[in-house]
């Protein structure tokens, strides 16, 4: 069974086929990130025009890879949010007409739920239940997952998520877009003997019982450092860091009461933030430390991809699920839980 995955939620198009036997076949992307840096950011309707130019040549290069012609397709699974409505849509109304053709159903994907079965990819084995530390975009939340489709919120973030908060942090200091990453390599690769003193900063909402974050402070205990510092390389490389190890500190904290909170010995970390490379190295430590195991996609899964689409759609279909309708429904915003 050969599942065809299409993610098109924002700067990125992504396209993959899983296999149920054989695994990862064919995995395709393309990447929006140096058209919308001479903006400052992702503009949406430049981003859904570029999905639309770029679908049917990362299929066909996917199918290519695979070495199969799309009449071998069993099923189309596609991201319908959260996202941008319109690229949301542009991956939608694709997967659909391709699916009415080639009469095989249409699954449509919950965008954060195909984050979190990432890490299953390349770790079979891992099994439900576990942990979820959930970093991508807008959202940093805690989850325990119980089943395929049975998840469970243990915290959230009452404001900024940590995405945003690199990236924003970056944008104050003068980081280029897309900063986010930016700043992180600037922490990991700075000499603190080299850089000037800085107060260290808070680890929000530590003091207190519970797993929800908040990050909107630190950005702003970030500015604040900035507009009384030099303003120079050397202040921007202190910042960075001391920012850095905040939000590390703090993710820490917080993945280490909902372990000892719930009693699971198995953390995975899904989504873009779950690439960098600080909070890999702590996590490990972490878990360690408490006898437990810790599952990272690999880097190229952790942001946005075709491949945890067509994954997430071949679990889903393994057990029943079937969407045969010519309906387009996308959602831009789309709560995986609730509290």
């Amino acid at each position: 069974m050969r599942v065809l995955g299409i993610e098109t939620s924002c700067d990125e198009t992504g396209v993959a086929i899983y296999d149920a036997k054989q695994g990862l076949l064919a995995h395709a992307l393309y990447s929006q990130i140096a058209m919308h840096s001479r903006f400052g950011g992702v503009v949406p309707e430049l981003a859904s025009r570029d999905h639309v130019k770029y679908l049917v040549p990362l299929v066909d290069e996917a199918l290519s890879e695979a070495g199969m012609d799309k009449s071998e397709l069993d099923v189309v699974a596609y991201t319908a949010g959260p996202g941008l409505v319109g690229a949301l849509l542009t991956g939608a109304c694709f997967a659909k007409g391709l699916a009415f053709a080639l009469n095989i159903p249409a699954l449509a994907i919950h965008h954060l739920e195909a984050h979190l079965l990432a890490a299953k990819i390349e770790s079979p084995a891992l099994d439900f239940p576990f942990i979820v530390l959930l970093v991508s975009g807008g959202h940093t939340q805690l989850i325990e997952a119980r089943a395929l489709g049975d998840y469970q919120l243990l915290g959230d973030t009452m404001d900024d998520a940590v995405g945003e908060a690199f990236d924003k942090t970056a944008k104050l200091m003068g980081i280029a877009y897309p900063g986010g990453a930016k700043l992180a390599a600037l922490a990991d690769n700075c000499q603190e003997e080299s850089l000037p003193s800085m107060p260290r900063f808070p680890r929000p909402m530590t003091d207190r019982p519970g797993l929800d974050f908040s990050f909107s402070g630190l950005k702003t205990h970030a500015l604040m450092a900035w507009n009384k510092s030099q303003q120079n390389d050397a202040a921007r490389a202190a910042i960075a860091k001391a920012f850095q190890d905040a939000v590390v500190d703090t993710l820490l904290i917080k993945c280490q009461r909902a372990v000892e909170q719930t009693g699971s010995k198995r953390l995975v970390v899904a989504g873009g933030v779950g690439a960098n490379q600080a909070l890999r190295l702590s996590l490990r430590e972490l878990m360690s430390r408490l006898q437990g195991e810790v599952y990272f996609p690999r880097a190229e899964y952790c942001t946005d991809n075709g491949a945890m689409v067509a994954y997430a759609g071949c679990l889903h279909f393994l057990q029943g699920k079937v969407d045969t309708s010519l309906a387009i429904d996308v959602k831009a915003r789309w709560p995986l839980v609730t509290p």
